[in-house]
């Protein structure tokens, strides 16, 4: 009987993929089931044959004891985090959001004139240039101090987002007067026009990192879709209570339609919309308690 070759070193053995799995969370709260094995090793392989390296475990001593290390951990999460959106996704609540939020949002800010808006985990940027359009459309915000940030984890989807050119797969079920009212067709794809990409700023940011998401100032509402499902129960609490201390007093959090607060925060009102849930900040700027209670 033939013995059995050992494994290739370049292939990802489960004992590799359990340590580069818990250092993804202790570095970024990330968390990837066992059915990602095959996702590391087809992804990350291309990260160890560029870099030369020997192997998944030399790519684990890498990552951690390199002075490189830190800025391959973004490398890699740029790869295993990348994800698919398109513009006006989960239109439903887009239209809750357009025709019931952003009237009481009007309402609420009219004496500093002001609306922030943010797309944290933005991806490529489609949300956040869906959110200017939504905030355009209704005509609520003309002459106001009118802003939406995108924040992402990945450098790679920060910069598309900047650049905000998109090709067809970012259309889908955007209306032909939509596109054409708000975006020109070039060569290289359909971008953005300067009067939404003006009010849209893009930068890299970590959820869980609380100094960095102060950087984005308060905010009228958060939209943080099928972002929190990336992450452990720990991270999970952490990331929710930054947006919460982000949120102005009366602000709006809403999350993707299969993730809800159920055993991760009680610091929000939950609002019953016409054809969906979403979050409040309560109008008291300080709870009895004294911080925002999970």
């Amino acid at each position: 009987m033939n013995a059995v070759a050992d494994p290739s070193p370049h292939r990802l053995r489960v004992e590799e993929f359990r340590l580069l799995r818990d250092l993804f969370r202790e570095r970024a709260g990330l968390q990837f089931g066992d059915e990602s094995l095959f996702g590391f090793d087809r992804r990350l392989g291309e990260r160890v044959a560029a870099l030369g390296l020997g192997g998944f475990a030399e790519y684990y001593r890498y990552l951690r004891f390199d002075p490189r290390g830190s800025t391959e951990v973004e490398q890699a999460l740029d790869l295993l985090t990348t994800k698919e959106t398109y513009f006006f996704r989960q239109s439903y609540q887009l239209d809750a959001f357009a025709r019931e939020l952003l009237p009481r949002l009007a309402a609420q800010a009219s004496g500093r004139r002001r609306l922030t808006l943010w797309s944290a985990g933005c991806s490529t940027g489609e949300e956040a240039y869906t959110l200017a359009i939504l905030a355009c459309e209704s005509g609520l915000f003309e002459g106001w101090d009118l802003r939406i940030v995108g924040s992402d984890i990945s450098r790679t989807n920060v910069a598309h987002a900047r650049r905000g050119v998109y090709r067809e797969s970012s259309f889908r079920t955007t209306s032909k007067e939509m596109r054409r009212a708000y975006f020109d067709e070039r060569e290289d794809g359909w971008h953005v026009r300067d009067s939404i990409r003006r009010l849209c700023h893009f930068g890299q940011l970590n959820l869980l990192d609380g100094t960095r998401t102060a950087i984005v100032g308060r905010v009228d509402a958060v939209f943080c879709r099928n972002v929190l499902i990336y992450f452990d129960a720990f991270s999970r609490r952490r990331v929710i209570d930054h947006l919460y201390e982000r949120l102005v007093p009366g602000g709006y959090l809403l999350l993707g339609h299969s993730e809800s607060l159920l055993n991760v925060s009680t610091a929000f009102e939950l609002v019953h919309l016409t054809e969906d849930l979403v979050y409040r900040r309560p109008m008291a700027s300080e709870r009895r308690s004294g911080s925002p209670p999970r």
